[in-house]
């Protein structure tokens, strides 16, 4: 704390009577006094052990809130994965092709199924959704009967997620669906004889749901076109992982 200069006096008024000069620098040594005071005041409370005791509970009471919160978000989640199966039986009961016809009714989802899709999804007879913590995100899970197609019995899309809250997608990953021989809705391979390779003939089919999207590691490269398409199909990609 600086001292008052008493040379600032010299810069009075010759106006007035000495004791008022007086007065005026014994009110500016008490001014500086309390302000010293009250300086070494706040040094003593942040310095004090009662002070650091009460920031170590506020910081104890803001860890065990955080604690309850995950566990709330948690236990939240199971709750919805046992009522989606208390649901499931109400949702299928009587309604033939239950969730071909749902997806249907979707107005985003309906522009992905393809005449040649209908067919298999017929033998959809379930859809999970969960949460996931480990990576941040959720998964879809779709159980199937046996059916002509494919031999998997479940595929599934988990999506990976950088902010949740912001809607940030880092990447999906997809299951690899196991065609049975000639029956692929989503590409057709023939072999070309003259050129000695195999040509495929891609298709378009909700299927391709199950494609897997990521950013690249090296992320996005210098190909501005490119890197819009990929952006534009992972946005699209999550927005039906949202409507499912």
């Amino acid at each position: 704390m600086g001292g008052f200069k008493f040379s600032l006096l010299n810069e009075f008024t010759n106006e007035g009577s000495r004791a008022d000069h007086v007065d005026i620098l014994e009110e500016l040594r008490m001014i500086q006094a309390l302000t010293q005071q009250r300086y070494k005041a706040l040094q003593y409370l942040f310095a004090s052990p009662i002070v650091e005791k009460r920031l170590e509970v506020l910081k104890e009471i803001q860890k065990e809130h955080d604690d309850l919160k995950a566990k709330f978000f948690e236990e939240r989640a199971a709750l919805e994965a046992k009522y989606q199966l208390l649901y499931q039986p109400l949702y299928t009961k009587g309604v033939p092709y239950f969730w071909l016809v749902a997806l249907q009714n979707n107005d985003e989802i309906a522009d992905e199924i393809t005449e040649r899709d209908e067919d298999a999804l017929k033998y959809l007879k379930d859809i999970k959704y969960t949460r996931t913590t480990e990576p941040q995100g959720f998964k879809l899970e779709f159980f199937f009967d046996s059916n002509p197609y494919f031999s998997n019995t479940i595929l599934t899309k988990t999506y990976h997620m950088v902010d949740e809250d912001e809607f940030i997608m880092e990447k999906a990953i997809g299951t690899e669906i196991e065609w049975l021989p000639g029956k692929s809705l989503t590409e057709k391979k023939d072999p070309n004889t003259a050129k000695q390779t195999i040509e495929t003939e891609k298709f378009d089919s909700f299927f391709n749901f199950f494609n897997s999207l990521e950013i690249p590691k090296d992320g996005m490269g210098v190909d501005e076109e490119a890197d819009e398409e990929l952006q534009n199909e992972m946005e699209h990609d999550y927005d039906i992982g949202l409507e499912i």
